[in-house]
């Protein structure tokens, strides 16, 4: 599971996977390099939260609903990547990045995407 808080805004400090979206970490040299991961989700929401957030949309506002399902498919989507990190035996992810499209009209797909590497603290 990836070590980030509710509203995916950063890893804790327990995680087992540094996750940055730099080329490089301060502190840090990078010994392997493994490749592309990345994670995958695709979700769609309710009739009844469609019919709310299209009345919402009418007023403006936040649409707290929607909101809610994106922060939960990028979480699971980081998640995915983290354990694909580690399945591939990396300790790190460099220049992670999301991507959001809209999945065939019936959902939304949230990808999370890096480079996986092996990393260790740099020597004076």
């Amino acid at each position: 599971m990836a070590n980030i808080d509710e509203y995916g805004g950063g890893q804790r400090p327990d995680a087992q996977v540094l996750v940055v979206t730099t080329n490089d970490i301060p502190g840090y040299r990078v010994d392997h390099v493994i490749g592309e991961v990345f994670g995958l989700t695709v979700r769609s929401r309710h009739i009844g939260s469609q019919i709310g957030a299209s009345l919402k949309s009418l007023v403006g506002g936040e649409l707290r609903g929607l909101t809610k399902t994106l922060v939960e498919s990028r979480n699971e989507a980081m998640e995915r990547l983290v354990e694909q990190t580690k399945a591939r035996g990396g300790n790190a992810v460099l220049m992670f990045r999301f991507d959001v499209t809209e999945a065939a009209d019936v959902g939304t797909e949230v990808c999370a995407y890096g480079t996986a590497v092996v990393i260790s603290p740099a020597t004076a």
